[in-house]
């Protein structure tokens, strides 16, 4: 090979390279294109997470503009965001802080949105949704291995035991040592009761085997079920009784809520006590005949000569019976 060639060969590599740099530049940082043809949005954030001007604006993973530049704006950050023109963004689409894997760089994802909201204007500001941040999830999850380092420390202290102290293990064998007999009559004992069950004996097993106290238990629980229903009718239909005295309807209703029969009931009451007073106090025919001796004497001699007369009537005929009692009453 002479020099020609190999200077020949180095000059296309050299160029080759320029033209990868050149390709690169604008892919990845150059917005000139979009200087000319794009529109710009105001995203705002709590933090940019390393955000930079030429990093990516992506929306269903398409590449549709890239960050024109970051600034502080009061107490918050924001990044202006240059869109291709041909792309437009829905009023109702929001805008995340998203990382390009573990190692990679953050770029702006934007959701479609909805069909029917109104596209946003150059200079308008668009919604933002913050993302988890990867440095503070690893911060927690640090946490999350502190505390859990310490919950396995503490139970290993407990297993293994300390100083003057048994470990657990120790303690359950001892305790299980202690008690094995009891552990074993229990075990029989349970033993005995299953064998039992199984073969039908005693409440329980007749219960579990016996197919008739199973055809009577859930008739029993059909008859209660049926009780609780007339209770529940009963419940009803008293409540619909106070309903209804409650209204005033009836006859209970009409004397507890009715003003005019409450009045007349109380001035019944007024009527008979004033009765009551006077025959009491010996007033009217009724209260005379009540309280006045005089007159139950009088009809006591009156009924003596009646019957002395009758006595003295004798073989008479019925005009002469007449006048003889007159004679003996006036």
């Amino acid at each position: 090979m002479n020099n020609a060639q190999y200077t020949i060969r180095v000059g296309l590599f050299f160029l080759l390279g320029l033209a990868l740099v050149w390709v690169t530049y604008e892919t990845l940082g150059n917005t000139s294109r979009l200087n000319n043809n794009g529109y710009m949005l105001v995203a705002g954030f709590d933090n940019l997470k390393e955000l930079k001007a030429g990093d990516d604006i992506r929306m269903a993973g398409v590449r549709i503009g890239a960050v024109e530049t970051t600034r502080l704006a009061g107490r918050r950050a924001e990044a202006v965001l240059r869109i291709d023109k041909t792309f437009y963004i829905a009023s109702d689409a929001t805008a995340t802080i998203v990382s390009a894997g573990l190692l990679g760089t953050n770029y702006i994802s934007i959701d479609l949105g909805s069909s029917t909201s109104t596209p946003l204007a150059d200079g308008a500001e668009i919604l933002t949704l913050v993302s988890p941040d990867l440095n503070a999830i690893m911060a927690q999850l640090g946490e999350l291995g502190n505390k859990l380092d310490g919950a396995l420390g503490s139970i290993g202290d407990v297993f293994k035991g300390d100083a003057g102290v048994p470990s657990l293990i120790k303690r359950m064998d001892k305790l299980l040592t202690e008690n094995s007999e009891k552990v074993n009559n229990s075990l029989s004992n349970l033993q005995e009761i299953t064998e039992k069950v199984n073969s039908g004996e005693g409440t329980l097993g007749k219960l579990v085997n016996s197919p008739e106290l199973h055809d009577q238990l859930l008739a029993t629980v059909a008859e209660l079920k049926g009780a609780a229903d007339n209770a529940s009718a009963i419940i009803n239909n008293a409540q619909t009784l106070v309903d209804q005295v409650k209204s005033g309807h009836g006859t209970l209703g009409t004397l507890i809520y009715d003003q005019e029969a409450g009045e007349n009931i109380k001035m019944t009451a007024a009527n008979l006590r004033t009765v009551s007073d006077k025959l009491a106090k010996g007033e009217g025919t009724l209260g005379k005949l009540l309280n006045d001796d005089s007159l139950y004497t009088g009809a006591q001699s009156t009924l003596k000569k009646a019957e002395r007369a009758l006595d003295g009537m004798g073989d008479s005929g019925p005009i002469t019976a007449v006048g003889v009692v007159a004679n003996a009453l006036f």
